[in-house]
C-alpha cells in the first residue's frame, strides 16, 4: 500500500519498507553461503583445540603449526588446551561447533580408538567431525631400561615367550599396542594401566617395571639421556632417531603396526571450499624446511593427506583397533 505525495509521486509505507527488505535479505541469503563471514577465510580468529596437557607431544605439534598457520592468515590462530576423558572433553566441543573453519580440533590416534573402549560416547568419531587432513605421524615405541637385561626386541619376545613379563600403558592406543604385541608374538604380557607416560618411565628406569609402550616424544628425553633404550618400533621401517631399535616385522612378528598420528578435524558440515584451503595451508605451512626439521627432531614425519584419504584412513584405525580388542576380549566400559 501506498499513498500519494505533494509532489505526486507514491510515498512508501512501513509495509513496502519490510517487504523491500524482506526481498532484499531473501536475495542476499541465496548469494551468500551460510559460514560467511566475509570474502576471505579466516575472517576471525580461529581456534584451535587441542583436548590435551600443554606441553605434550599434540599440543607442541598444535601450537607449532598455528603460529604458521597465523602468519599466514594474518588472524590469530589460537591453541585452546581442554582437557579431560581422553580426549573426548574437547572432540565434544568442537563436534557441537558452527561448521564454518573457525574451531578446529587436532587430536592423536586415540581419537579412533576411544569407541572402542568408551561406552556412551556423545559424539560418532567418523559422523560427527569434517575430516579435514592427517599432519604428522609417528610410531608407537616400546622401551626398556638400557642398563636392564633387554639388549634388544629379540631378548624381549624370547623371554616373553618364556616367563610372564608386564608391560605399562597410559591410555588407549598404548593399551591396546601392548595388546597388539601380545597376540602377534604369542607371549605372556600383562598390561599394567598408569595415568601417564611420564610415571612409566620412572618406573622402568628404576627398574620396578620391565618395559613399556609409549610415544617418541616421551621416550626421547630418557633415551638421550642414556637412561632408556628403544628395542621396538611399532612400524614397517626403522626410525632415524632410534636407528638401533628394530622392528617386530624383522624379526619374524607380523602385524604390529601402532602409530600416533596426529590429525585435523572440523565439525560435520564444513563447506568443501574450506576444507580445501585448510588443507592447501596446512601443505604449505608443514613444507616449510624448519617446520620438518623440527617435527623430524621429534621423532614425527609430516603427512599431509586429503580429506578422503584422511577419513578412509581414520575409519580402517577405528576397524583395526577394533579386531585387537575383540581378540583380546576387552570391551567398553
Amino acid at each position: 500500500m501506498t499513498t500519494a505525495t505533494t509532489t505526486g509521486r507514491a510515498r512508501p509505507t512501513r509495509r513496502d519498507a519490510v517487504a523491500t527488505l524482506a526481498a532484499f535479505t531473501g536475495l542476499a541469503a541465496l548469494g551468500t553461503p551460510a559460514w560467511a563471514q566475509g570474502d576471505k577465510f579466516p575472517s576471525k580468529p580461529v581456534t584451535l583445540i587441542v583436548p590435551y596437557s600443554a606441553g605434550g607431544g599434540t599440543d607442541i605439534v598444535g601450537r607449532l603449526v598455528a603460529q604458521r598457520l597465523s602468519e599466514l592468515w594474518g588472524q590469530s590462530v589460537v591453541v585452546d588446551n581442554r582437557t579431560g576423558a581422553n580426549g573426548v572433553i574437547g572432540s565434544s566441543h568442537v563436534a557441537k561447533a558452527r561448521p564454518d573453519g573457525h574451531t578446529l580440533l587436532l587430536v592423536v590416534g586415540s581419537h579412533a580408538i576411544n569407541p572402542v573402549l568408551m561406552k556412551n560416547m556423545p559424539y560418532d568419531t567418523v559422523k560427527d567431525f569434517t575430516a579435514i587432513t592427517e599432519i604428522a605421524a609417528s610410531p608407537t615405541v616400546l622401551v626398556v631400561q638400557a642398563a636392564g637385561p633387554y639388549k634388544t626386541l629379540g631378548d624381549v619376545i624370547q623371554a616373553g615367550r618364556k616367563a610372564d613379563l608386564a608391560a605399562g600403558y597410559s591410555e588407549g592406543q598404548t593399551r591396546l599396542t601392548v595388546e597388539m604385541i601380545r597376540q602377534a608374538a604369542n607371549l605372556k604380557l600383562t598390561g599394567v594401566p598408569y595415568k601417564g607416560g611420564a610415571p612409566i618411565m620412572v618406573d622402568i628406569i628404576g627398574g620396578h617395571l620391565p618395559m613399556g609402550a609409549t610415544s617418541v616424544l616421551t621416550a626421547l628425553p630418557h633415551v638421550q639421556s642414556g637412561a632408556l633404550r628403544v628395542v621396538g618400533v611399532a612400524a614397517a621401517k626403522r626410525m632415524p632417531i632410534f636407528p638401533d631399535a628394530q622392528t617386530f616385522d624383522e624379526i619374524g612378528v607380523k602385524g604390529v603396526d601402532s602409530e600416533s598420528w596426529y590429525g585435523l578435524f572440523g565439525p560435520a558440515g564444513m563447506p568443501d571450499d574450506i576444507v580445501t584451503q585448510i588443507v592447501r595451508d596446512v601443505r604449505k605451512v608443514t613444507s616449510e624446511p624448519a617446520v620438518a626439521e623440527q617435527m623430524r627432531t621429534q621423532g614425527a614425519r609430516v603427512v599431509v593427506n586429503s580429506p578422503d584419504e584422511f577419513r578412509g584412513f581414520l575409519q580402517k584405525e577405528v576397524g583395526k583397533w577394533s579386531q585387537v580388542a575383540q581378540r583380546g576380549g576387552i570391551v567398553a566400559e
